[in-house]
């Protein structure tokens, strides 16, 4: 059989959809990164791949599907990414590190980061949650260290997007946002909202900080001492004594 026959129909089935998925997630990234206008054509994609849009529609249901699954990677991209950061023992200097690497992230890889964070109708991509649960890992020991003013989710929630839109920002329009300082001017302000010295006491309620400050450390580090029972119910208190703000 020749090589353009193989190509026409495509792999045999599922067993060889692995090999072809990736290379058409590689071809359709290249893609993507050459396009002008942010868009692709899923028959280029296919041609560049050496398979037919049907075998691509099998394996990615639409247009959609693709560049949700490019998105994806690039997610995994960026978690592993985030995993090979240093961890040290001072949990603010690294959430300080962690928006730095998002901002370059995005400036070595503008046309995924776009694909990643520019809102799509009906898209179902993972990036936003799985990246705010890593955001939120950060914070937690933040909180653990008396370093936060409120909730890890709800601090997540204020970081992510800002650092989002600086980014896109930046990417967009360039030449509206040439501040060199821009990026770390943003960070500043929005840490100055949910950051606080650990020597001194976070907001006007200390015995709500001390609260979150011991219910974010059992969650790091657990404890030996009380049964789970004993546990749940500790947590139960805490979390009476820092209750989630009813305006969210």
């Amino acid at each position: 059989m020749s090589d353009s026959s193989r190509r026409q129909r495509g792999p045999a089935g599922p067993a060889n959809d692995a090999p072809v998925r990736a290379a058409l997630l590689a071809a359709a990234e290249r893609q993507l990164a050459a396009s002008a206008d942010g868009d692709i054509a899923t028959r280029a994609v296919a041609d560049e791949a050496g398979v037919t849009q049907p075998v691509l529609y099998r394996i990615f249901g639409d247009k959609r599907g693709l560049l949700d699954a490019v998105a994806d990677t690039g997610l995994e991209r960026y978690a592993q990414r985030k995993t090979e950061l240093e961890v040290t023992d001072d949990p603010v200097a690294d959430l300080y590190a962690g928006w730095d690497d998002h901002m370059a992230f995005a400036a070595g890889n503008p046309a995924l980061y776009r694909l990643m964070f520019a809102p799509r109708p009906q898209s179902a991509a993972t990036t936003y949650q799985r990246i705010l649960q890593l955001l939120e890992a950060t914070l937690l020991r933040c909180a653990a260290a008396g370093a936060l003013t409120t909730t890890p989710r709800l601090a997540a929630q204020l970081i992510l997007p800002a650092n989002i839109g600086v980014a896109l920002g930046r990417l967009a329009q360039p030449e509206l946002f040439d501040d060199p300082t821009l990026s770390h001017r943003a960070r500043d302000a929005v840490f100055s909202a949910v950051l606080t010295d650990p020597a001194e006491p976070s907001g006007p309620d200390p015995v709500r900080a001390a609260a979150r400050q011991l219910r974010s450390q059992l969650t790091l580090t657990g404890t030996d001492r009380l049964e789970p029972v004993e546990t749940a119910l500790l947590d139960r208190w805490l979390s009476r004594l820092d209750p989630p703000d009813p305006a969210q």
